[in-house]
């Protein structure tokens, strides 16, 4: 009921509860129980008081088979299949159940919406419905997991380079996993990782993408953030953009087996959003302040401490914030 209701509403036109209560087959007080329910997911609808309801602006629904026409053949190729859904907990909780209980290479979840959206270290991420863009996919690799050193920040350079060709030029990387514009976060990463006793690594990788928010739909972001929206010359494309970070991501991701973090780290220094800055790297016991020197062929972050030595940083759960 709710996919069909939003199916119609995706036009951008008017829609009286009268009408929308015959073409569902239920009451004027079920459609708005339902209208209610879409806007407590994020949706942003207009009423008007005689001739109905309508989406702010109208809105542009995922399609699986949309994006699919965008994709490279070998894109295509490499992906098990596409499963999109208008609601769920976590794409990466999703994804990861499934890996869990199937072979999953290849698997991309996507979600119009996220009711618990996740980021690092137990952050949540916010996914108001149909604004931003959350994917995961389930890719498996024959390495023990310290071969996939620095592969979060490869995803990094996978998702600058799909912008760029977006139209959104001027993306810059934050260590270990987020993607930023002018200071402000545009995305993230999150990847989780599944060991069987044979050694296979099956990572699911995890990406959020601020697209077009509003204020109200962002009073719960605890950080300065920017959308995608705001740095494109005219309207852009969800599907377009969604494709773009897939063939990306898979070339990345095919490379990487052989090759590893190091063809990507002089383009992730490039990109560096704090290189030369203070900085103040946490764990949950201590913290060290130094400045940051980028990254090395591993992916590691490297800080200048204040007597001239360098020390080296692996990912885990550690927080790198610009230091007062």
């Amino acid at each position: 009921m709710r996919d069909k209701l939003i199916k119609i509403l995706a036009d951008g036109r008017f829609h009286s509860g009268e009408k929308l209560g015959e073409q569902l087959g239920v009451s004027r007080t079920a459609v708005w129980k339902h209208l209610r329910k879409l806007e407590s997911m994020g949706l942003s609808l207009e009423r008007v008081r005689g001739t109905g309801y309508k989406i702010a602006a109208g809105t542009e629904l995922l399609a699986v088979a949309v994006i699919e026409q965008q994709l490279m053949p070998a894109t295509r190729r490499a992906l098990k299949s596409i499963a999109l859904f208008t609601s769920l907990e976590s794409t990466n909780t999703y994804a990861r159940q499934h890996a869990s209980e199937q072979p999953s290479h290849g698997l991309l979840v996507l979600a119009e919406h996220q009711s618990a959206g996740r980021g690092r270290r137990g952050k949540r991420w916010v996914s108001p419905f149909g604004s931003h863009l959350a994917m995961s996919l389930v890719w498996e690799f024959e390495a023990r997991p310290h071969a996939l050193e620095g592969l979060s920040l490869a995803v990094g350079v996978a998702i600058k380079r799909a912008l760029a060709t977006y139209g959104v030029a001027g993306v810059q990387l934050k260590w270990p996993n987020d993607i930023y514009f002018d200071g402000k976060k545009m995305a993230g990463i999150l990847l989780e990782m599944v060991v069987d006793p044979m050694g296979h690594s099956s990572v699911i990788i995890g990406v959020g993408i601020n697209f077009q928010l509003c204020e109200l739909q962002a009073q719960s972001i605890d950080q300065a953030w920017t959308d995608v929206a705001s740095h494109l010359a005219a309207d852009g494309s969800r599907n377009t953009l969604c494709a773009a970070i897939i063939d990306n991501l898979v070339d990345v991701l095919s490379a990487f087996v052989a090759d590893g973090f190091a063809p990507y780290q002089q383009e992730w220094k490039d990109a560096d959003a704090w290189h030369g800055k203070r900085c103040t790297l946490s764990t949950a016991r201590d913290s060290t302040t130094g400045t940051a020197l980028g990254v090395d062929e591993r992916g590691a972050l490297i800080l200048q401490l204040d007597d001239g030595r360098e020390s080296r940083f692996m990912g885990g759960e550690l927080s790198l914030r610009l230091a007062p």
